[in-house]
Order: C-alpha cells, then sequence, then structure tokens
C-alpha cells in the first residue's frame, strides 16, 4: 500500500468534493503542490540539482522559477528541473526586460508566465498602475500567442489606498480577464491588512495559482515590502485558515499551488519540510 507521501509525489496535491464537506480525501483531478525556488534562492545558487532532488524527496511535484534562476539556458534549467523529477509550470520575470523572455519561457516548457512586482517607480499613483495594467494586457497578449499564458503576483504596495481605490484595484479593473490572471500571495495579501479567502473569492476564475506562506499572528501590517514587512512562518505555523484557503482553492479551480517563504528562521529545505508536513496532513487526515 503506497502512503500519503508517495501518492503525493506520484500523483500530485489534491482536494476533493468531500473536503467542501470538512473533510480531507483523494480526489479525481490532480492538483500539484510545489516550490516557489525563491525560497531556496541561496542553496540553488550553490548546487541547483542537490536542492531539486531534496524537494522532490520531501513530496513536491513542482517548481516554480524566478529570475535568479536565469543564468542557466533555458534549455539547460529545463533539462535539470526534468532530471530531478520535477516540472516548472510557471515562472517568474522581473517587469524590467520582460518584452524579452518569452523565447525564453517558451523553451523552458512554461506554461505561465508571471510578472512578480511592477516597477517601483510606478508604485505611487494611479496612473503607474495603469500604466503596468496597458503592459500587462500586451504581455498577456503575447503569452497567448505562444501558447503561454500571463500572471501577475502580488505583495502589500498595491494594497496602499490612494483614495477611494488602490494598486491592486486598478490592475484588475484595467486588465483584461481573458489575457491576465492572478497569482495570489497568501502572505502579503494578510500583511496589508486583507483577508486573502475573500480575495480569492472576488478574483473568481482569473485566479490560477496560489502562493502558500503563513503570517506570524499578530503582526503589524504594511504596505511597504521593508524588513519591518517579514513575519514569514511555514504553513500550518501562523494566523491564516489553510482549510478554508484550500477548499476555496479546489472550488475556484486553482491550477497551481506553490510553497514559499521569503526568510526562513530554519534553514530553507527544513521551512518546505515543515509546510509540506502540514499541508499533508490537513488534506490527507479525516478530521
Amino acid at each position: 500500500m503506497q502512503t500519503r507521501r508517495a501518492f503525493l509525489r506520484n500523483s500530485g496535491l489534491l482536494l476533493s468534493a468531500t473536503a467542501l464537506a470538512g473533510r480531507s480525501a483523494f480526489a479525481l483531478t490532480p492538483v500539484p503542490l510545489g516550490v516557489q525556488l525563491f525560497t531556496v534562492r541561496n542553496q540553488a545558487a550553490r548546487n541547483l540539482p542537490k536542492v531539486l532532488d531534496q524537494i522532490h524527496r520531501i513530496g513536491y511535484q513542482t517548481v516554480e522559477t524566478f529570475a535568479g534562476d536565469y543564468n542557466l539556458s533555458a534549455a539547460s534549467l529545463r533539462h535539470t528541473i526534468h532530471g530531478a523529477g520535477l516540472r516548472a509550470p510557471s515562472g517568474h520575470f522581473n517587469y524590467d526586460g520582460f518584452d524579452t523572455r518569452f523565447n525564453y519561457a517558451k523553451v523552458l516548457g512554461l506554461d505561465w508566465m508571471v510578472c512578480p512586482m511592477i516597477a517601483p517607480t510606478l508604485w505611487g499613483s494611479p496612473e503607474g498602475f495603469k500604466t503596468a495594467a496597458k503592459k500587462f494586457n500586451e504581455w498577456g497578449k503575447k503569452a497567448k500567442a505562444q501558447g503561454m499564458r500571463f500572471a501577475f503576483h502580488n505583495h502589500d504596495y498595491e494594497f496602499r489606498p490612494m483614495g477611494n481605490t488602490n494598486g491592486y484595484d486598478i490592475l484588475i479593473n484595467e486588465t483584461d480577464p481573458e489575457l491576465v490572471f492572478f497569482e495570489v500571495d497568501t502572505y502579503w495579501v494578510a500583511q496589508a491588512g486583507h483577508d486573502p479567502l475573500k480575495l480569492m473569492k472576488r478574483l473568481g476564475p482569473r485566479l490560477k495559482m496560489l502562493h502558500l506562506k503563513d503570517r506570524k499572528a499578530g503582526a503589524p501590517t504594511s504596505y511597504d515590502m521593508g524588513s519591518d514587512s517579514a513575519f514569514f512562518r511555514p504553513v500550518g505555523h501562523g494566523s491564516l485558515d489553510w482549510k478554508a484557503i484550500m477548499t476555496e482553492g479546489e472550488r475556484l479551480g486553482v491550477e497551481h499551488y506553490f510553497v514559499e517563504q521569503d526568510e526562513t528562521r530554519v534553514p530553507p529545505v527544513e521551512a518546505i519540510r515543515e509546510s509540506f508536513d502540514y499541508l499533508e496532513h490537513l488534506l490527507y487526515t479525516n478530521s
């Protein structure tokens, strides 16, 4: 009989209709659990194949690349990821230079090209976010033409109030829902003082990916991404309601879940192991 951990490795992290009723069980359609490689950036810079092997041995199936990985050719990076028994359905590309990365993403075999942050010079005004939204529409069209899709990943700065709106509202309202989708980072939504679950429901079918990252209970909120905003915890070791988040993700048809922790209090590989163990228990233990 295969263990739950082996099942996760071989078949993906799943939720079922049973989970909607408050119990965890296997589902019919696999949804893989992955790691955003920014979490292990320092270790990966020293020995990427070793780190990828450790990720796979924990039970993860996928990884999401980030800009620091791209000192390798796309073909070489793809070979290294596949050689560890993993795949990369999504990758982050910096706002500046995003226009030049479509071919790299295509060769890497990505389904999703993600912009993780707009240029800081655009953060301070509604016009700045409208400029970014226009770019997103262009990039969404280009990605679609190459058989990929485009998404935006949030932090906390987008939620700073600007009169009766904020930057994130502008990005939602000013982008084409057929071309621009969203990867919600649960930590940074909460860090800005918002409820990740409410945002997920608001985005509906435009929400395609989630970054799973917990937050210290009672920590002060912010909009600046500075050192005073760093209250990161492994999934299940903080204040977010993961049962509700994962259940809503299943309902909305979220395609990919990536564990991420910007900074860790233990070695990063141990931190992502803690997150995996919690998620495994949450999703596969009847309660």
